[in-house]
């Protein structure tokens, strides 16, 4: 059958690939995985979601098909991505499932596994589930009624997640309220942060500005949120901000604007998070974990302070893989999604608001002074609409193209070439020195994917 897991779970439009059919069989798959694989008996699954329409009416077809196996559920309610990766581990659940398509738009939905480690699923463990839909009805009879799985809503479970929030700045700042006299901008997607950016940033003493913090089931990501920063900028100066803050739908992710308006992405933070942290001598081992598309000035100015930039594929479980296998304190993503590893074992927006607000708390200075802590070298991507994504690598004319243009940025930018892991495109970016030394190297390669595969 088709492959349903990407490298972020399973995504579609609701009703049409995510269909309650679908949800209530993927969940007794989800439930005959756990059962045979986990020595707690009944397995215990903690599910969370974000603001969709659709999210309710997955959530119950996928506690349908669980319970029906004799698994017991959990529902922590609408709650960020990452609060689910920080109750499963703390709950010692065996199993987060996440209701959410993400920064996409409200007719999408998703469906993300997360171990009771707080770490997503490896693929073959997301294979082997797939394996089991192909023949669920036949291999896998309902139990008896006395081995049916209860279910039950836990407010506490999202009360918990706040209190750890509030407790990661209060431990570093050793104040009850250090942002008092703060002014913040929000900007909550209309998603899972609206419920707790706010009072979080409320409670700490901040004087809080909010924009797209009232979800109605369709308004998530709609024309705001960290794909839309021009909003968020326009509230900075209108309101006098001393920082913006926009989340995705799902708050796994945050994005920034100094009081000037200028936006401040991932690289930015993790440059700043990370040199702060080599001055305290505090950043051991002195590396940041990034993705190939992350800016080359930011590799530049680390490597200038001692530190090691390491790449990794786009996507943040890769980012995570690699921290874990090295050790670093921090690694993430040009869009924000940022991952702690003293704080969290995934990407999360609100950890990365207070990072972020603790670093400025204590330089003492205006953000715009802070956030930008490197020159970034000029970027552009192009997706290239293709027949077939697989065929670039052997393509002997495009092959040509790509070493002319690495020959052509060697020692003063980079290309990076991969197929997109959701459709059928090859995406294509340099950064160089010069705008110009960009198009130059960019062009020729582009030209070439169009005209063998498009």
């Amino acid at each position: 059958m088709t492959r349903l897991f990407g490298t972020d779970g399973i995504r579609g439009v609701a009703n049409e690939r995510l269909t309650p059919d679908f949800t209530l069989k993927l969940g007794r798959a989800i439930a005959q995985q756990l059962l045979e694989t986990t020595t707690q008996h009944p397995p215990r699954v903690l599910i969370g979601r974000d603001t969709r329409r659709s999210g309710a009416m997955i959530e119950t077809a996928l506690i349908s098909g669980l319970t029906s196996m004799g698994v017991y559920a959990t529902s922590a309610g609408i709650v960020p991505t990452p609060a689910v990766a920080y109750l499963v581990r703390e709950g010692h659940y065996d199993l987060g499932i996440v209701i959410s398509a993400s920064h996409n738009p409200a007719r999408d939905n998703g469906i993300k596994l997360i171990g009771g480690d707080g770490y997503k699923f490896p693929d073959e463990y997301e294979a082997q589930i797939e394996a089991r839909l192909s023949d669920i009805s036949d291999r896998f009879p309902y139990p008896s009624p006395e081995k049916i799985g209860l279910w039950e809503y836990d407010e506490r479970e999202s009360e918990q997640y706040l209190l750890y929030l509030l407790h990661i700045m209060r431990e570093r700042t050793g104040e009850r309220e250090p942002l008092r006299g703060a002014s913040i901008a929000l900007d909550c997607a209309n998603g899972a942060a609206s419920q707790y950016a706010p009072v979080v940033l409320h409670e700490l003493g901040a004087k809080v500005s909010l924009y797209a913090g009232e979800p109605d089931g369709d308004n998530i990501n709609l024309n705001c949120g960290s794909t839309h920063m021009e909003h968020l900028q326009q509230a900075v100066l209108e309101t006098n901000a001393d920082i913006g803050i926009a989340f995705d739908g799902d708050a796994d992710r945050a994005l920034f604007c100094d009081e000037r308006g200028d936006p401040v992405d991932g690289d930015a933070i993790m440059t700043l998070w990370a040199i702060t942290r080599r001055q305290q001598n505090t950043l051991n081992p002195p590396l940041v974990v990034a993705t190939e598309m992350s800016n080359l000035g930011m590799q530049k100015r680390l490597e200038a302070e001692g530190i090691l930039l390491q790449r990794t594929k786009v996507g943040d479980r890769y980012v995570a893989e690699a921290m874990r296998a090295t050790g670093a304190l921090i690694g993430g993503e040009q869009s924000g999604h940022i991952i702690f590893r003293e704080r969290a074992t995934t990407g999360d927006g609100l950890i990365t608001m207070l990072e972020t607000l603790t670093l400025w708390l204590q330089h003492q200075k205006p953000f715009s002074e802070i956030a930008h802590p490197f020159d970034p070298y000029p970027q552009k991507l192009v997706s290239v609409p293709v027949r077939d994504k697989h065929g670039w690598q052997s393509h002997p004319e495009i092959q040509a193209r790509i070493q002319e243009a690495e020959q052509l940025l060697e020692g003063r930018g980079r290309l990076n070439i991969r197929a997109s892991g959701t459709e059928n495109l090859i995406r294509v970016m340099v950064e160089a020195e010069t705008p110009e030394l960009v198009n130059a190297a960019l062009a020729p390669v582009v030209e070439a994917v169009q005209r063998t595969l498009g």
